[in-house]
């Protein structure tokens, strides 16, 4: 039996009564347990198998798959899993975790960056800005971060930059011809990309954004995770379509 912290990233159902859970923990990474009996209404494991919540539990470990035996909440974040469109990022948050966070490798960082991030999402943080910032965190666990310090091309540090899906960061005006397709960087929103790579999401207190700005960052990052990121996402589907209901 081991004791451990972590965030429901995944829920299945298991026959009539039971869940198969996905934990990203603080202490093993990603592991997965089969949490038995927690769809019938009064069993004492659906409290802590709900999406997002953050939990103490007491896992029996297994070579492939865990038993989850009990378990304490200790963050609900109920208004996440109450509100549609904080669902629909906090899910597409999980589910790049999922796919991205190998099984039983701890990672405190990342697993502390998801956890504050969730806790932010209830605090009515900008969920864009949020998203970013956890988006080039992840893409940085699976070594396809894009060079936002230099010239991809020739290593200059000299501004204006843009920033190229196809090489794979920005490009010095020198370079620009690489691609004729690059998005052009104004100094903050160069600033605002560097931002979301290299700050520690803990330490973001109330960042505004202009909605343009936003909007261009939100179609790079997705660009690029579409060109070098690999797995389909069915969660990211489900927030696109959100934005054009917001249109």
């Amino acid at each position: 039996m081991e004791k451990v912290e972590g965030i429901v990233i995944r829920t299945g159902d298991y026959g009539e009564t039971n869940k198969i859970v996905t934990l990203f923990t603080r202490e093993k990474g990603k592991i997965a347990v089969m949490a038995r009996g927690a769809k019938k209404p009064k069993s004492r494991l659906t409290a802590i198998t709900q999406p997002f919540v953050y939990a103490s539990f007491l896992v029996q470990m297994g070579s492939n798959m865990g038993t989850l035996q009990q378990g304490e909440v200790l963050y609900s974040l109920r208004s996440i899993r109450e509100d549609i469109v904080k669902t629909a990022y906090a899910s597409y948050m999980a589910e790049l975790t999922d796919k991205l966070q190998e099984q039983n490798k701890p990672d405190p960082f990342l697993f502390q960056q998801l956890l504050q991030t969730f806790i932010w999402i209830t605090e009515d943080k900008d969920l864009d800005i949020l998203l970013f910032m956890y988006e080039m965190k992840m893409f940085r666990k699976g070594g396809f971060a894009p060079e936002v310090h230099r010239c991809v091309n020739c290593g200059s540090e000299e501004e204006p930059f843009s920033f190229s899906v196809q090489e794979g960061g920005i490009l010095c005006t020198r370079c620009r011809h690489l691609d004729s397709h690059s998005y052009g960087l104004a100094p903050n929103l160069l600033k605002l990309l560097r931002i979301c790579l290299e700050v520690d999401v803990t330490r973001v207190g109330n960042i505004s954004v202009k909605q343009e700005n936003k909007d261009r960052l939100k179609q790079m990052i997705s660009e690029y995770y579409d060109r070098y990121g690999g797995y389909y996402l069915k969660s990211k589907k489900f927030l696109n379509q959100l934005d054009w209901l917001k249109e």
